[in-house]
């Protein structure tokens, strides 16, 4: 249908009914009673019959399927006005919100991943005049995932037409919240995504998408404008000013805009999206063809939302929020999915490799139907019905660390002691109730001194910090990260303990450990008893890796242990007293529930933003390594995503992304990517670089990792890259040598192997947990 014969295509066409089998993407069809019980089929029927007949909606197509099989089905009423017509497995639907994740979320990936645009490029960078107002600082990012700050949608009245006009629109819309801090479900930042993509495609968003995406994927139901000849396979929507929609987009926006929109205007069928669907689980390929690469799927369907931000969204697609009710009840957090006003829904649970299809025109004739709870109930008993599926009891063991376990336990505290406390923001319990605030109303001691660590007890700070006096408690702050990094005897005096409670992070360089070592030189120089409550190493404590320090003891090598040490800050403490000959009194608060091969996420404890710069879990198991580079490149400190992002002025980020991905590095994939940090290293100059994406964290090596980066640098940057630079936080000369000498990365971990072997005999000594 072209565009200008859409405006008067509003009737409702009653013609034949094609019926189309249902075909498998499987070479090898698998019966789906040998993957699903039959008895949860028969349920998802009766469920979907239930909702009709209680006029959820007219009709509905499922399709289910994991392992090989797939289960399909069509149920009552494709249309009941202005004549009754059966569902059949081929109908065509409207998608409404689909659009977002099936057109134009990819339609953005591709061209980010042919280096088109960028996910951090500016829109006025692409949309004139959008920065009107003080939205200059929104990026495509901010729009994939709904943090522009924009409302929901565009004003109807006055009355307006036209995609220019729409556009023109969003420039003088005025933001509602701050970019990045807020979500906001918004149409309006998929209409702009729409027009982005005409801009740096040339081609309108129908076009580029029939092209590159549903023909390579064998889509063909699936488009904007449905042509007339497949009009009788359409499911109506809603009737408007007299008329039902039929082939008609159903959202009134895109109605105006004369039926494409990044926003709504995709139609679609089960079995098209199943074909979607599988491409994403297979990496970008569907059937030996290559639609994205492997790495743009991943960083479509990583969180991207910030840090602390209850909803998470990837790129586009919905992962855990209030829009999240097609995951049901039981798969667990990690998959996606995406809803459409009109009806349909779509999750796909990559640990099990189930998709999830249900399709329904619920808003005909009346726009008085919902599916919502619909949707929710077939994946509960989509996960219900999977043979052999783990429903994992708890989301998560109850490991309490040291702080959980002094408020539910008494007497581990000396009774009637005067107590000095070394902590910042992360010492608190698993309700995130602080220490300090325990302590200060625990009645079997008294706490009279504070002591701040680097970052300030409040964790903002990136520079020296000065001693304060905390407000609420009205208790002197004496700062370890000013004139001071160990506490004084003149602060100690009239203590008979001192307490430790911060999170650190298992990396060497991480300075957290430095302040509780020389603290305790200064607990047993003033025979002050030292406390640490113990907290779990979030990046684990099974691995351990790198280069065991050479040289004298400074504050970002505190103790001789590698890089990545496996252990917790109580273990630490240990080794140090015993090694270091300290004497100091020392008792541990154990951690309860922990085991060693347990990351941050497997624990149920609530995540606190260590340092500034570390936001989250996947930043801290990349840090032992990306830190390495920390003063030679911009590691992404002054960006969204630190430590997740590297580059520098000079580097290529297509080039160089293409070498490091060749190296064949386990658990990790690069993105070339272009960004202008506002802060460190390369501050406001725009940097090439990669966006590094962990596929599979237990095999990723996050030190050889960095080593090997360093070295791909050296060698294709020798006049520009400070190799000497990486000295600073690596602390082992022989590497730096090593590297300057072109070594392959296995000489150089050939270095490391007879210290990490003494150190893995030493560390064995101080383990206090499985």
């Amino acid at each position: 249908m072209n565009r200008a014969c859409y405006k008067a295509s509003f009737l409702f066409l009653a013609a034949g009914l094609a019926v189309g089998g249902c075909k498998t993407l499987s070479s090898k069809p698998v019966a789906p009673r040998t993957v699903f019980h039959p008895a949860k089929l028969e349920a998802i029927d009766a469920a979907i019959e239930h909702a009709i007949a209680a006029g959820k909606a007219p009709g509905a197509v499922v399709r289910l399927e994991s392992g090989g099989a797939v289960y399909q089905k069509s149920y009552g009423a494709k249309s009941v006005e202005p004549v009754l017509l059966p569902m059949s497995a081929d109908t065509i639907f409207d998608g409404a919100s689909l659009t977002k994740v099936i057109a134009t979320t990819p339609a953005i990936m591709l061209l980010v991943e042919r280096g088109k645009l960028r996910l951090d490029d500016k829109v006025n960078h692409w949309i004139l005049g959008f920065e009107a107002h003080g939205k200059g600082a929104v990026t495509v990012r901010h729009l994939l995932t709904h943090t522009s700050g924009l409302r929901p949608g565009l004003s109807a009245k006055p009355a307006w037409s036209g995609e220019a006009k729409a556009i023109d629109l969003a420039k003088e819309e005025r933001l509602t919240a701050q970019p990045g801090t807020q979500f906001r479900y918004s149409d309006i930042n998929f209409i702009l995504l729409g027009e982005i993509v005409q801009l740096a495609s040339g081609q309108l968003l129908d076009e580029f998408t029939s092209k590159h995406i549903y023909r390579r994927l064998g889509m063909r139901d699936t488009g904007f404008l449905p042509p007339f000849k497949k009009r009788s396979r359409v499911a109506p929507t809603e009737r408007v000013d007299g008329e039902i929609l039929h082939g008609i987009v159903h959202d009134p926006t895109a109605r105006r805009m004369d039926g494409v929109a990044g926003h709504a205007g995709l139609f679609t069928t089960a079995a098209d999206l199943s074909r979607f669907a599988h491409m994403m689980l297979n990496g970008g390929k569907l059937n030996g063809r290559r639609v994205f690469k492997r790495e743009t799927v991943q960083l479509m369907i990583s969180v991207h939302t910030p840090e602390g931000m209850k909803t998470k969204r990837g790129l586009g697609w919905d992962i855990d929020s209030p829009y999240s009710s097609p995951r049901g009840n039981h798969f667990k957090v990690g998959g996606y999915g995406h809803t459409g006003w009109t009806g349909g829904s779509l999750w796909i649970d990559p640990s099990t490799r189930t998709v999830v299809i249900l399709m329904t025109s619920r808003t005909h004739p009346d726009g008085k139907g919902n599916v919502i709870a619909l949707r929710r109930e077939i994946a509960t008993l989509t996960a219900e019905a999977l043979r052999g599926f783990s429903f994992g009891g708890k989301a998560a063991p109850s490991v309490l660390n040291g702080a959980d376990v002094l408020r539910q336990r008494k007497g581990i505290l000396p009774k009637g002691a005067k107590v000095g406390l070394i902590t910042n923001h992360t010492g608190h319990d698993r309700h995130r109730r602080s220490t300090l605030d325990f302590l200060r109303a625990s009645s079997e001691v008294e706490l009279t001194a504070l002591f701040s660590p680097e970052h300030g007890l409040y964790g903002k700070l990136d520079e020296k910090v000065d001693d304060s006096t905390d407000a609420k408690s009205g208790l002197k702050i004496y700062s370890l990260y000013g004139n001071n990094r160990k506490p004084t005897l003149d602060q100690l005096a009239g203590l008979d303990a001192l307490i430790f409670d911060i999170q650190d992070i298992g990396c060497r360089f991480y300075t957290y450990i430095s302040t509780m070592g020389l603290a305790m030189e200064a607990a047993g120089e003033a025979g002050v008893k030292f406390i640490v409550l113990d907290r779990v190493n979030p990046i684990g404590g099974a691995t351990v890796a790198g280069p065991v320090r050479l040289g004298p003891s400074q504050f970002i090598a505190y103790h001789n242990i590698p890089v990545q040490h496996g252990m917790s800050a109580g273990e630490l403490a240990r080794m140090i007293n015993a090694e270091r000959g300290l004497g100091v009194e020392l008792q541990i608060v154990k951690i309860e529930g922990w085991k060693r091969g347990l990351f941050f996420d497997a624990t149920g404890q609530p995540w606190t933003n260590p340092s500034p710069n570390m936001r989250s879990l996947t930043q801290a198991i990349l840090y032992p390594g990306i830190g390495l580079l920390e003063t030679a490149m911009s590691v992404g400190r002054g960006t969204d995503t630190p430590f997740e992002v590297i580059g520098a002025p000079y580097i290529d980020d297509v080039k160089l992304a293409n070498r490091l991905n060749a190296l064949g590095q386990t658990g990790v994939r690069f993105v070339p990517i272009r960004f202008t940090p506002d802060y460190s290293v390369h501050k406001d100059k725009p940097c090439g670089g990669v966006n590094i994406i962990i596929t599979d964290r237990r095999k990723l090596r996050a030190v050889p990792l960095g080593i090997d980066i360093a070295r791909v640098l050296r060698k294709m940057y020798p006049k520009n890259f400070p190799l000497a630079k990486v000295g600073r936080l690596l602390c082992h000369p022989p590497t730096i040598e090593s590297l300057g000498q072109g070594k392959t990365l296995s000489q150089i971990e050939a270095l490391w192997k007879a210290d990490l072997a003494k150190f893995n005999t030493r560390r064995s000594d101080y383990l206090l947990y499985e």
